[in-house]
């Protein structure tokens, strides 16, 4: 049996010249990251600056979309938890979804941003869009396994946690 070497790239060192291939795997989920931040971002504020969204009671607010939801949830005890105060739920939900977009763009924290995001996409599976049949018609599923590739690898590139492991690395005399 012979083992295959790739040959096809052209690498100088670890800040050398790139061949395309290698820059194109290194930026791959830049374009990932940049969609969930802007998404989450946009729905975050969408929702804080929605009047109607943030009572308890009435059309399009978080306490009748919740209560519509119940019936059809995986998991009801989340909706009947939320419900004790849906205002406050609603203010946490949307903190969080704006918390998780900053995080993601600047790549901030990357990893625990995206673990934030796939646990309110968990959290919105598991009770708002579970009744979705068949399955895959549900988007926060979609967006559940989107955000798993940016919590194994973060924001490695292009982001503020890169800046600050350069400076630990600087401070701690070089490459680590």
């Amino acid at each position: 049996m012979t083992q295959g070497i790739r040959t096809d790239t052209y690498r100088t060192d670890l800040h050398g010249m790139r061949g395309w291939r290698d820059t194109a795997t290194r930026y791959a989920l830049l374009p990932l990251r940049i969609y969930l931040g802007v998404t989450f971002m946009y729905a975050g504020l969408n929702k804080i600056t929605d009047s109607a969204f943030l009572k308890s009671g009435g059309a399009g607010s978080i306490g009748d979309t919740m209560r519509a939801a119940r019936g059809s949830a995986a998991l009801p005890a989340l909706i009947d938890l939320a419900l004790k105060n849906p205002v406050g739920f609603g203010f946490a939900i949307a903190l969080g979804e704006l918390a998780v977009g900053i995080g993601t763009l600047l790549g901030l924290f990357g990893r625990l941003a995206a673990l934030g995001g796939a646990l309110i996409s968990l959290s919105l599976w598991l009770t708002v869009s579970w009744a979705s049949t068949p399955y895959y018609y549900g988007n926060d599923l979609a967006y559940l396994m989107a955000w798993l590739p940016l919590v194994l690898a973060g924001a490695p590139y292009l982001s503020l946690d890169a800046v600050l492991r350069s400076r630990r690395r600087a401070r701690a005399g070089g490459y680590r």
